[in-house]
Parts: structure tokens; C-alpha cells; sequence
């Protein structure tokens, strides 16, 4: 491992492999990322790999779809299969009031080159056979939705910026960040000391426990979040014989829930009200590839709801339940940027959605390191808005 550094990336998943390969490929490559066990620990391995280029703030949305149209190219740079499935995908109103919103999203994805049709619930009917068109009252049509391999597109990052010439140090984890006289940051780690004029706090799951490294509190929580995989089902099976394609993704917003195929089956992901934090005060540094025990009823009313919107999954049985961990700040939006007070220090965590962000995230954060400009207004993620009021110390 280098002594000395550019940059020092903490953390390898599919954020903190995107801030690496984009800083290299805009010309920093002295830049080195910590991941104190394998690639994809923590979060990033157990995702469900959705992509999709909706938000509800325009310029978010615009670096959801630069993260999904930069998939083709990483796997072209670093040999790596990314698994891209560009399915399509409806997104499916069950209220005039949602109907409402999902119109105003239609309009503002024009505007960035979305493509974005609003069609009819028969329409949606036709893209997507699982769902009963009598539940919904709309829905929009879109043609960048799709789902990934999560460990694939992680290493993608990870290769194609190494023959950049970043460098990667699996199982090196880092027990200290102190800041010298000098302004630079000695990063302390198991297998010794890097010294670096920035550092970048990519730690999923641990950006609390670096963030306290050096003093910060930041403002995420994990949270627990499950998804079930279905039996193979007869309905998927003569959908893909009849058309030679996948079932479309669906985002069910009035359900909390979102679907895609998996395999043979269908996989079904719920946003519960009843939502659960997971070690809400210190993340355990010797969780990696574990996952959480299944609580089907609590998320029991989502597939109420999805199950009388998508009637075929009445009859299938369940394969697999998969909890796992991953975290998010209070509007669910990532936090990213400097952190005011302490110069050359920079988060990129809180990032929920990192299969449709990951790549957005990276580049304005890059973009903020090199250029002193993150190329965009991306106020909605950047870190500094909130202060100190959002923290115990403050209450």
C-alpha cells in the first residue's frame, strides 16, 4: 500500500468505486480507495439492482440518467460485464392526485430528454401482463428503466479506474483519520498509514463511524429494507415465450412498491410506512455479506396492496426474503460535498439509490474536487443542508 496520496476513497461500494474511476478518469490518479473487506460489502452486494432515471428534483434526474447511460461504456473500459437489462418500465398511478405528480414528472423529464410517455392503465396493462389496469386510474411510460448485476457494474468502476491508474486495497480498514498541522490527513489503517490531501468518505454503511473520526455527525441511519423473489411463475414464462422479452419493470408509488423479473419468477420490493432502523447507534464493523431476518409482517400491507394490483402473485409461492441493511438521510436524497470546517475532507454517503446515482454522484463529486464546481445545482444532495441542528450534540 502507497504511504502517500492524492485522494483516499474510504469505502468500496458502488459509490465509492464510482468517485474513484471518475476521479481518475478526469485526471487525478493518484487516488487510492480503502475497503476494509471485499468490493460490494455491506449494501451494495444484497441490492435489488433497479435503475431508473425518475426524481423528484430535475437535476437529480439528469444525473440518474448520465449514471445509466455511462453503464455501456465502464463495461467497455474495463472488460467487466455489467449485467444491463434496459427493460423499460411503467410507473403506475393508482389516484388522480398521483396522477397529478406523475404529469408533472412527465414535463420535466422533456425538458432534460427524458423520454417519457403518459399512457392509459390498458395501455400499461399491455407492457406489463401482471397487473390489473382496474387498480390504477394512469400511468407514465418509461423507456431507461431496467435492473443490473450489482457486484458486476462495482467491479466495472473498480477496473476500469485502476488501468486509469487509481489503486484499490481490499481488506484494509481504516481505524483513524487525524489531521496535521500541514492540513493533510493521516488515514490509519491496519496495514499502516497513507497520507493524503483529500479524503472521501464513501462508507455506506460506516459513514457514521468514519464521519467520527474526525468529529462529524452525520445525519444517516440504516434502515432496514426487504424484497421477495417468487417461484417461477407461468404468467412470466408465457410472456417471454410469446414476446422473446422480459416483464417490464413497474413502480407501484401508491403500493410503496417496485417489480421486476427475476429469472423465471418476478421480484417484488416494498418502502413500508412501517419502516425499521437498523443499528441505530453504531454500525458493527464485522457485518459484510450478513443479512437481517425476514419480518414478512411487517411488510405485510405493501403486498396486500401488491398482490390485489398484480393478481398473479396470489397464486405463486415465495423463494426467497432477502432484509439487508442500507442507509439513508433524513429526504432520503445522498449526501455529498465538502464538509464546511474541515477542508479537504469530503462525503459522498447517504445514497440509497446507488445503481440509478452512483454514477451522477461520482462525476459532481469529482467535478466539485478538481474543478471547485460540481458542474450542476445539486443542492438537493449536497451535504451542507443540514447543520448542526440535525445532530444529538445539538438537541
Amino acid at each position: 500500500m502507497k504511504s502517500h496520496a492524492k485522494v483516499v476513497v474510504i469505502g468500496g461500494g458502488v459509490v465509492g468505486c464510482s468517485v474513484l474511476f471518475h476521479l481518475a478518469r478526469h485526471g487525478w490518479t493518484d487516488v487510492v480507495l480503502l475497503e476494509r473487506d471485499e468490493l460490494t460489502s455491506g449494501s451494495t452486494w444484497h441490492a435489488a439492482g433497479g435503475m431508473h432515471t425518475i426524481n423528484g428534483d430535475p437535476n437529480v434526474a439528469k444525473l440518474q440518467k448520465y449514471t445509466i447511460n455511462l453503464y455501456k461504456e465502464i463495461e467497455e473500459l474495463s472488460g467487466q460485464a455489467t449485467g444491463v437489462h434496459l427493460t423499460g418500465g411503467v410507473l403506475l398511478a393508482a389516484t388522480e392526485a398521483r396522477l397529478d405528480w406523475l404529469r408533472g414528472v412527465v414535463a420535466k423529464g422533456r425538458y432534460l430528454g427524458i423520454e417519457l410517455e403518459e399512457i392509459s392503465p390498458n395501455e400499461a396493462a399491455e407492457l406489463m401482463p401482471l397487473l390489473d389496469p382496474k387498480q390504477f386510474v394512469g400511468a407514465v411510460r418509461n423507456k431507461e428503466d431496467g435492473h443490473l448485476d450489482p457486484s458486476g457494474v462495482t467491479h466495472a468502476y473498480a477496473k476500469a479506474a485502476r488501468k486509469l491508474g487509481a489503486e484499490v486495497e481490499r481488506f484494509t480498514k481504516v481505524e483513524d483519520i487525524v489531521r496535521r498541522p500541514d492540513g493533510l490527513w493521516r488515514v490509519i489503517t491496519n496495514k499502516g498509514e497513507v497520507v493524503a490531501e483529500h479524503v472521501v468518505n464513501a462508507g455506506g454503511l460506516w459513514a457514521r463511524e468514519v464521519g467520527r473520526m474526525v468529529g462529524l455527525e452525520l445525519p444517516v441511519l440504516a434502515m432496514e429494507h426487504m424484497y421477495l423473489i417468487t417461484e417461477d411463475m407461468p404468467e412470466v414464462a408465457a410472456w417471454n415465450a410469446k414476446t422473446g422479452t422480459e416483464i417490464i419493470h413497474a413502480v407501484d408509488f401508491d403500493g410503496e412498491l417496485y417489480l421486476r423479473q427475476e429469472r423465471g419468477g418476478m421480484l417484488m420490493g416494498t418502502y413500508e410506512k412501517a419502516n425499521k432502523p437498523w443499528s441505530e447507534y453504531q454500525t458493527p464493523w464485522n457485518f459484510g455479506h450478513e443479512l437481517l431476518a425476514p419480518d414478512i409482517d411487517r411488510i405485510a400491507p405493501s403486498l396486500e396492496v401488491g398482490f390485489r394490483h398484480f393478481p398473479a402473485f396470489q397464486n405463486t409461492g415465495i423463494k426467497q426474503i432477502i432484509n439487508g441493511p442500507f442507509t439513508f438521510a433524513p429526504d432520503g436524497n445522498p449526501l455529498v460535498g465538502p464538509v464546511r470546517g474541515l477542508p479537504g475532507f469530503w462525503v459522498a454517503c447517504g445514497v440509497m439509490a446507488g445503481f440509478s446515482q452512483g454514477g451522477g454522484v461520482g462525476l459532481a463529486l469529482s467535478n466539485w474536487m478538481i474543478e471547485g464546481d460540481p458542474g450542476a445545482d445539486i443542492w438537493a444532495m449536497d451535504v451542507a443542508r443540514y447543520g448542526d441542528w440535525a445532530t444529538m450534540a445539538y438537541t
